[in-house]
């Protein structure tokens, strides 16, 4: 609040033009490309500027900013009063009159104008940008497109800061579940009046379970609500609730900020369904973790944990997973092998405990992932070769069997290395989770066919393939259709 500051914000509403138009379609639009956050007193002293700019454009329409500037407040506490769950008794537009009587330099507004300004919030809650570091110029008079092109916002294109648009995601699940919240990101518990049941329409996207109250929850004015509501299922792990016995069909959601929701599905294969999805299309598309941050405190540091999507095909995102068990099952035992000695300080030991639950939870994780992606692959063989496409358009094939081109399927998938032997299954449905309590992979994880894989072919061809033969990652991750049938 000082000098410099009022110039910048009289300098930026100069790039908005709201000449003829009524106060709340230039607010809507002020809106639209400002983030307007802070506390009360911050948001005020914005709308002054937003006043004053309004005032310049359309000289006349009201007797002076004040009271520009008092309309425009009352549409912000009008639109909280109408659409906030937490209000009870919503605000009448006749109360709304008398709110701002004799508030116009001592007169009243005229009660068309009111009312007209009562029924466009009423209709049309007011919405604005997430945030405002991505605008790159004035304001564009078509900014109805520019909403349906960015409707969630956009920080940048860091992806750790980038908001999805729920309308360029695939689909992959919908339905019907009930959500419990048991710990909030960062593993704190969740407050007592917030963990209750409460039903919502899900829909799983991408990397984003999105919760909505019906099935028309992508509608603009939800949008809000949409976002406040999405669970971002990048590097968690899904598993079957057996330990909650209050509830039937309830399984469990860990996210990759430490938060933890149980949800409750119609039955045991709807249970199963949703965990299955959940689980592989979280391990076909999270991109490898980054190492974690490196101190002379020499304190355990998580590792990073991108919401990016990775960039790698699904025999490429097998073999890293592959490559980070052996990873941490070596690490696990390194870390197990140097115990605090007896006596030793609690932090040290808390530490200790922490780093080793921390690396068995990962090695769950990373087991359930590989174990499903190879049940996936070995299921659908044809989906192998066609998802090994490179940046240039070439693709590595594997010499083909000649028994024929479903030899991969008649042969059964060896087990993977370094584990004990189990026959394979002898059904083509998708093996249940491993977190469901069937046998672990690293006892049964059943991998892909030698002759589908390029590292046993000791001849790979490498051809140029056009482009209606190819498909994208996402079409083959669907293929197959349902994994819970």
């Amino acid at each position: 609040n000082n000098e410099f500051a009022r110039v910048v914000a009289e300098e930026y509403l100069r790039f908005f033009d709201f000449t003829g138009r009524p106060l709340d379609a230039a607010l809507r639009m002020f809106l639209h490309r400002f983030c307007l956050i802070g506390e009360t007193q911050e948001r005020e002293r914005v709308l002054v500027h937003f006043s004053k700019r309004y005032l310049d454009c359309n000289p006349g329409a009201f007797k002076s900013q004040d009271a520009v500037h008092t309309l425009t407040c009352a549409l912000m506490l009008l639109n909280t009063d109408l659409h906030s769950e937490n209000v009870g008794h919503k605000m009448t537009c006749l109360e709304f009159i008398e709110n701002l009587a004799e508030l116009n330099e001592g007169e009243n507004f005229p009660k068309e104008v009111l009312k007209a300004l009562y029924l466009s919030i009423k209709t049309a809650p007011l919405e604005w940008a997430v945030d405002d570091s991505e605008q790159e110029g004035p304001a564009q008079d078509n900014h109805t497109n520019a909403s349906e092109a960015r409707p969630t916002g956009f920080i940048g294109h860091n992806p750790f800061l980038e908001v999805p648009n729920p309308n360029c995601a695939t689909e992959y699940k919908k339905g019907y579940v009930m959500r419990k919240c048991c710990l909030d990101p960062g593993g704190k518990r969740t407050p007592l009046g917030k963990r209750g049941w409460k039903m919502f329409c899900a829909t799983l996207r991408d990397l984003v379970l999105y919760l909505h109250k019906d099935e028309q929850g992508f509608r603009k004015n939800q949008l809000y609500e949409s976002l406040h509501n999405s669970i971002r299922i990048h590097h968690s792990l899904s598993a079957k609730a057996t330990d909650y016995t209050k509830k039937q069909h309830v399984f469990r959601l860990q996210t990759a900020d430490q938060a933890e929701y149980l949800f409750q599905t119609g039955d045991a294969k709807e249970l199963q369904s949703w965990v299955d999805t959940l689980n592989f299309v979280t391990a076909s598309l999270s991109a490898p973790p980054l190492a974690g941050a490196v101190g002379s405190q020499k304190r355990f540091q998580r590792p990073l944990l991108p919401v990016s999507h990775t960039k790698f095909n699904l025999r490429e995102q097998l073999t890293d997973h592959e490559n980070r068990i052996v990873w941490l099952e070596k690490e696990l035992e390194e870390h197990v092998a140097n115990a605090p000695e007896k006596g030793a300080k609690s932090r040290t030991v808390a530490e200790f405990v922490e780093k080793e639950s921390f690396l068995q939870s990962e090695l769950k994780r990373y087991r359930t992932y590989a174990y499903l992606l190879r049940s996936k692959m070995a299921q659908y063989p044809e989906l192998v070769p066609a998802l090994v496409e490179t940046s240039i358009g070439e693709v590595d094939e594997p010499e083909q069997n000649h028994g024929g081109s479903h030899g991969c399927a008649n042969n059964p998938p060896p087990p993977s290395p370094s584990r004990t032997k189990q026959p394979a299954p002898s059904h083509k449905t998708l093996p249940s989770s491993p977190a469901l309590g069937s046998p672990s992979p690293a006892f049964s994880a059943p991998a892909v066919a030698s002759s589908c894989s390029p590292r046993s072919s000791p001849t790979a061809a490498r051809t140029k393939r056009i482009a209606q033969d190819r498909y994208s990652y996402r079409t083959a991750v669907q293929k197959g259709g349902d994994l819970g049938t």
